[in-house]
């Protein structure tokens, strides 16, 4: 009989006490179970030139105090920062200083960076809400006169256009996860080249109902108003045949006009960075009551991004409208009371309307009402690396799908789930939503039918329940967050594309 050697003999209780690590049948180790057109979708291409770059290190540029700011926390550098911005090419650099800002920095060219100090030592000061700066007067889906700036909006604000210039029809029917389609012409598109896949939406709702793949609830109020777009690079034209490089996320039908657009974003390539923005630290004036002390907005531009931010007392956080676009370390702080009502002191911590962001390294030290939200379509997103401490999870409703939340410490696990949204614009939830190594102290129930349609994902949740893994029927596979493996889901699948022949 073979005989262990005594040392090894010690090691057998540690290596019975540790638990092998999981994989999901949708992913397997190293992505050998994917399959494009699959229920997991392909989330690598979130994030800065879809993560195939880097964020850069800009170099030093001009300082505001070039331009007569002082950063005494007293005298008003608003002029100072226009005229900073309005000629900047490059880094606008903001030494250590308090800075008292009372109008929004707004940000309409490519290659500008708004640069402090560090969080810890350059603080910009927004003494006034954007409704006081420029008047935004809105409606709620129930008629209560509210600012649009209670969702929208930034008081540093990078904005850009958005060009819809076709390039050709698409005249031949595509499978979600196909790379190739059949076009009009040819003759304006090359190889190499970005373009945007864009479809929309009928009276019937018909995409919608696609875009929540076949379970949409009830729709009666979207009236046509969903669109689906996917951003991709042209790799070989043959005939009236494009390839591009990432599989589609929708079918393409003929009936929804599906086209192939220029894309060409008029702001790319600029940032703010290594800054704190604080507001008045008054009560929070609650729910459709807040007048736009706002942090950063992100408006249908591309390639940009926000990192090492601190944003205190803020309404609400970020918006990024946009696409590939990375924001990664923002803190959410508070020193104000919160709404009696939601017990809460702000609306949006981060919402997202746009398509593939990088969401990363966030720390929730405030509550808002709706912490991180996806909605009016957005796809492609990534929610990563982050936690807070007692998040929810916002699907708001209007087709958000094909998002994927990753590796999160949600805190306290009470709301997870709560969502807003009007009514009748669909279930919260679209399809293909992933939901991969989820951490609450709290443990777990799956969201309710109305949440979202069977075609979600549930991976490495904290939870209590047995798995569940009928397709028709929802997808929940009962791993412990500690054990999964990947515990980054789009990390793992970033790294798979990056180094694949």
């Amino acid at each position: 009989m073979l005989r262990l050697k005594p040392a090894v003999w010690l090691l057998v209780p540690w290596i019975v006490a540790s638990a092998p690590a999981a994989t999901s049948a949708l992913w397997g180790t190293n992505g050998e179970s994917w399959q494009a057109g699959g229920r997991l979708p392909d989330f690598s291409y979130a994030g800065y030139h879809c993560g195939e770059k880097p964020l850069p290190d800009v170099p030093a540029g001009v300082s505001v105090k070039n331009f007569g700011a002082r950063g005494d926390g007293v005298t008003d550098d608003t002029a100072a920062f226009l005229m900073a911005l309005a000629g900047a090419k490059g880094a606008v650099e903001v030494p250590p200083g308090r800075y008292l800002i009372r109008s929004l920095l707004e940000i309409n060219r490519s290659g500008v960076v708004l640069r402090g100090a560090g969080p810890d030592k350059t603080t910009l000061f927004f003494a006034r809400p954007l409704q006081a700066i420029k008047p935004d007067w809105s409606a709620t889906t129930t008629g209560k006169k509210t600012s649009a700036y209670s969702w929208s909006g930034g008081s540093i604000w990078f904005r850009g256009r958005r060009i819809e210039q076709p390039l050709a029809d698409i005249v031949a029917e595509a499978k979600r996860g196909e790379q190739t389609l059949t076009v009009s012409t040819t003759k304006d598109i090359r190889v190499g080249q970005r373009v945007e896949i864009f479809q929309r939406d009928n009276q019937d709702n018909s995409l919608a109902v696609e875009l929540y793949s076949g379970d949409a609830g009830n729709i009666t109020n979207l009236l046509g108003s969903t669109h689906a777009s996917i951003v991709c690079r042209i790799t070989r034209i043959d005939g009236d045949r494009i390839e591009f490089d990432r599989p589609l996320r929708f079918a393409v039908k003929t009936q929804w006009h599906p086209q192939v657009r220029r894309y060409a974003p008029t702001v790319t390539e600029s940032g703010v960075e290594n800054l704190r923005l604080e507001f008045p630290g008054m009560p929070y004036p609650g729910h459709f009551n807040e007048q736009g002390y706002n942090g950063v907005a992100f408006t249908d531009v591309a390639d940009c991004w926000a990192r090492h931010l601190v944003i205190t007392n803020a309404d609400s956080g970020v918006f990024p409208d946009a696409r590939f676009c990375t924001i990664d370390d923002v803190t959410f702080d508070n020193g104000r009371a919160a709404d009696e009502a939601s017990h809460c002191t702000g609306h949006h911590g981060t919402d997202i309307l746009g398509e593939d962001n990088l969401i990363t390294g966030f720390n929730y030290r405030a509550k808002f009402i709706h912490d991180i939200s996806v909605e009016h379509c957005a796809a492609g997103n990534v929610i990563a690396n982050g936690r807070g401490i007692d998040l929810c999870l916002d699907h708001h409703v209007c087709a958000p799908y094909e998002n994927l939340f990753t590796d999160i410490d949600a805190g306290a696990g009470t709301r997870l789930w709560f969502c807003g949204g009007g009514s009748a614009l669909g279930k919260h939830a679209g399809a293909r939503e992933t939901f991969w190594n989820i951490r609450t102290v709290a443990a777990q129930k799956l969201p309710p039918p109305e949440f979202g349609p069977p075609s979600m994902n549930f991976v490495a949740l904290h939870s209590t329940l047995p798995s569940r893994t009928d397709p028709s029927n929802g997808w929940y596979e009962a791993v412990l967050p500690k054990d999964i493996e990947p515990a980054d889901l789009h990390a793992a699948q970033l790294a798979r594309r990056l180094t694949s022949p």
